[in-house]
C-alpha cells in the first residue's frame, strides 16, 4: 500500500519554507541574514502547587510519590524533616501530611516526590428535597438501595439507555391495543411485544409535533429506581401499556396516549409470570372517580383477583390515586389491596391537585419532582403519578432489608411509620399517612401529626339562586346563535370506558404545578351560562380550563361519554342546547351539573342518582324528568 508514503509526503510539503517569488526588477536576492539564537532551558515544574500554606501555618497536603515502595522511607524523611505524617495508607502512591510552606518546600526537593498538594475537599451531592422528606437519603446511607428487587413500571416505556437507569432495565414488553384512530406503541407495530427494546420510549410513535409523548414513562421509573430515585440499586422491569390516540376530540390536541382494559390486564399478568424478584408494580394512571372501596364494581371484580394474586407473589400494586382534588380515588386505585398514593409537596402539604380521602393509603412527594426523560434528560413535573413511584422504590429498600417478611405486612409498617396527615373528607376527619422511608426501615413511631387544610367543596352546598330569575339581580347573558342545533353523529373512535387516562402531561416550572384540576368557585352556572362560556371566544372562562373540565367529566361520569359524547368543546356545547327530547333534557342537566362540579361548586351524589336513571333502558320519560330536576 502506498497510503502511508502519500500521506508522509503531503505533510512533508506542508512544513516546507515558504520561498517569495523573485520580482523582475529585483533578480538579485538580497543575502541572507542568519540570526543567532540562545536557547535557555526551561525550568521543571513546581512540584508544591501555588500558594500553599502562604498564609502561614501547617497545612494539609497530599504527597504524591514515584512508587508506592517509597512510602515508608519518604515518610520517614518527612518526620526528619519536622513534616508531621498524618496518613501513610498500604499500597498507595501518596501519604498525607501535615506541614508548612517551607517545611513541603523542602520535602519536595525529595527525587522520590512527584508532587504536592492540598488535600482537596468535596461537598456532597445536593439531596433532592423529595428524597431527603421522606428519608432515603438516610436509607441510601445505610446501604439500602433496593438492591436484589425490581420494580415494575407499566407506564410509557422507557428510555434504556437513559444514564439513571445503567444496565438495570431487566426486562420489557409492550401491550398496546389498536382500533380505528389508535396505534400501537410497540415497536414491531403489532399489540404485544417482549423482550429487549419492546418498552422503547423513544420510537417515531412516541414523537408528535417535536414532543415525546412517552416520557411520562421514564420519568416515573427514574423516581423509583434510577440513580437519582428512591431504589437506585433495584432493577427495572419497563412494560408499555399505552396507545396513541390521533383524535382531536378525544384528546383535545391532535395526539394524546390512553391505556386499554384490555393492556393493562395482559400487562399484570405479564408480571405475574415473571421470575425476576420484584417488590412493586408501580401504575401511574387512572380511570373512573370512586368516593369508597370499589371491590364490587365491575371493574372491582377483574383487577381484585389480579391485584390479589400479585400480593400472594409478594408484590405490591401501588396505584396513583388521582389529580382531581376528589375526595377518593380512581380506579384502579380504590380497590382494596392496591396501595392508593396521593401527593404532597416538600413542605408537607397535600397538593391542591391530589386526591385525597379514607381510600388513600398514603402520600408521597408528587410536586415539582425532578427525574429522567428520553433523550438523556431530566425534567420537573408534578402530579400524583410522581408520587405513586416513590412508595414503589420505598418497597423494594423494604423487600431488600427483610425479604422474609410477607409483602402485605411490608405495606403495613409504610402505613403505620408514615407521618399522619389529619384532614377533613367527606364529612369526616381522615388521617393518611405520609411515606417516611427512613422510619419505615428503623420500625420507628411516626412523627407527630400535621394538620391540614385542602381547600375541597363541600358535598351538595346549598344551590345558588339561578341567574335566570327574573327576581335575582344579574340578568343571564344572551346566548348566541346555535350554530348546530342537531345532536352530533360523529363515528369517532372511543377507547374503552374504564382505566384510561391522557398523560400528555407539560413540564412543570419549578414554582408552579401546572395540573388539570377541579375549579375553587362558588357560583353555581345554568346550562345556557355553560353554553355561552363553551362556545368558543363567547365565555370568561379559557378554553384549556373548559378542555380540562371535560377531561374530569370523562373520568368521573358513566354518562359521558360511554352514552352520550362531550368529550369536546363542540360536542358539549350540543349536548347542553338539545333539550327535545327527555333523554337529551337529562343529559342537558347532568352534563350542567357535571361542569359545576368540574368547576367546585357541588357533590357528586345526586349526579350519580341520576346517572342511574339515564342508565336503565327501561326508564320512563317522566323518569327522566325527575331525574333531570333533582340535579338542576
Amino acid at each position: 500500500m502506498r497510503l502511508r508514503p502519500l500521506i508522509v509526503s503531503s505533510i512533508a510539503l506542508a512544513l516546507l519554507p515558504f520561498s517569495a517569488p523573485a520580482y523582475a526588477e529585483d533578480p538579485t536576492p538580497s543575502p541572507s541574514v542568519v540570526e543567532e539564537t540562545t536557547s535557555t532551558p526551561s525550568e521543571p515544574p513546581a512540584k508544591v502547587e501555588e500558594g500553599l500554606g502562604v498564609d502561614g501555618g501547617s497545612v494539609r497536603a497530599i504527597v504524591e510519590l514515584a512508587d508506592p515502595a517509597q512510602n515508608a522511607p519518604v515518610a520517614s524523611q518527612a518526620a526528619a524533616e519536622s513534616v508531621d505524617v498524618v496518613m501513610q495508607p498500604q499500597s498507595q502512591s501518596f501519604m498525607v501530611v501535615e506541614g508548612t510552606a517551607e517545611e513541603l518546600a523542602k520535602l519536595a526537593e525529595d527525587p522520590r516526590v512527584t508532587s504536592i498538594h492540598r488535600d482537596r475537599t468535596y461537598e456532597p451531592v445536593d439531596v433532592s428535597p423529595n428524597l431527603k422528606l421522606i428519608g432515603a437519603d438516610q436509607a441510601h446511607a445505610k446501604n439500602y438501595t433496593g438492591s436484589g428487587q425490581a420494580v415494575a413500571v407499566l407506564d410509557t416505556g422507557i428510555d434504556r439507555d437513559h444514564p439513571w437507569f445503567g444496565n438495570r432495565v431487566v426486562a420489557e414488553a409492550c401491550f398496546s391495543a389498536v382500533e380505528d384512530g389508535v396505534e400501537s406503541l410497540c415497536p414491531n407495530g403489532q399489540t404485544s411485544q417482549t423482550g429487549a427494546g419492546a418498552a422503547d420510549a423513544t420510537t417515531a410513535k412516541c414523537l408528535a409535533g417535536g414532543a415525546n409523548l412517552c416520557e411520562h414513562g421514564s420519568h416515573v421509573a427514574g423516581i423509583a429506581a434510577g440513580t437519582g430515585g428512591v431504589a437506585p440499586g433495584a432493577n427495572i422491569v419497563a412494560v408499555q401499556v399505552f396507545s396513541r390516540v390521533n383524535d382531536e376530540d378525544i384528546c383535545g390536541e391532535p395526539s394524546c396516549l390512553l391505556a386499554f382494559e384490555s393492556s393493562l390486564r395482559q400487562a399484570m399478568d405479564y408480571v405475574a409470570g415473571l421470575t425476576e424478584p420484584i417488590a412493586a408494580v408501580n401504575l401511574s394512571l387512572g380511570g373512573e372517580l370512586s368516593e369508597a372501596d370499589c371491590d364490587s364494581s365491575e371493574e372491582g371484580t377483574i383487577f381484585k383477583p389480579k391485584i390479589d394474586a400479585l400480593l400472594a407473589k409478594g408484590i405490591a400494586t401501588v396505584v396513583a390515586a388521582g389529580n382531581e382534588s376528589f375526595e377518593g380515588a380512581s380506579y384502579p386505585a380504590c380497590i382494596s389491596s392496591a396501595v392508593a398514593v396521593g401527593a404532597n409537596d416538600n413542605n408537607d402539604v397535600i397538593a391542591d391537585f391530589s386526591n385525597r380521602g379514607a381510600i388513600v393509603d398514603l402520600f408521597a412527594p408528587g410536586v415539582d419532582i425532578e427525574s429522567s426523560v428520553p433523550d438523556n434528560r431530566t425534567t420537573v413535573f408534578s402530579g400524583t403519578s410522581m408520587a405513586t413511584p416513590h412508595v414503589a422504590g420505598a418497597l423494594a429498600l423494604m423487600k431488600q432489608a427483610s425479604p422474609q417478611t410477607p409483602m402485605a405486612d411490608l405495606i403495613n409498617t409504610l402505613k403505620t411509620t408514615g407521618r399522619p396527615y389529619s384532614y377533613e373528607a367527606n364529612g369526616q376527619q381522615v388521617s393518611t399517612p405520609r411515606l417516611d422511608l427512613a422510619a419505615a426501615l428503623a420500625g420507628a413511631s411516626p412523627q407527630p401529626t400535621i394538620s391540614q387544610t385542602p381547600g375541597v367543596p363541600t358535598e351538595d352546598p346549598a344551590p345558588e339562586p339561578d341567574p335566570s330569575d327574573s327576581s335575582g339581580p344579574s340578568p343571564e347573558p344572551e346566548v348566541p346563535a346555535d350554530p348546530t342545533p342537531q345532536p352530533s353523529t360523529s363515528t369517532s373512535p372511543v377507547p374503552l370506558p374504564t382505566v384510561t387516562v391522557t398523560v400528555t402531561i407539560t413540564p412543570t416550572p419549578k414554582t408552579t404545578a401546572q395540573v388539570c384540576t377541579r375549579g375553587t368557585n362558588a357560583a353555581k352556572l345554568s346550562a345556557k351560562q355553560w353554553a355561552v362560556e363553551i362556545h368558543r371566544s363567547s365565555g370568561t372562562i379559557p378554553d384549556a380550563t373548559l378542555t380540562c373540565y371535560l377531561k374530569l367529566i370523562g373520568k368521573s361520569s358513566k354518562v359521558f361519554p360511554e352514552v352520550t359524547k362531550a368529550s369536546s368543546l363542540g360536542k358539549a356545547y350540543r349536548v347542553l342546547k338539545n333539550t327535545k327530547a327527555s333523554k337529551a333534557k337529562l343529559d342537558s342537566a347532568l352534563l350542567t351539573s357535571w361542569l359545576n362540579w368540574a368547576h367546585g361548586t357541588n357533590g357528586t351524589k345526586k349526579l350519580t342518582t341520576a346517572e342511574k336513571v339515564r342508565l336503565n333502558g327501561k326508564s320512563t320519560a317522566a323518569a327522566l324528568r325527575k331525574a333531570a330536576k333533582t340535579v338542576k
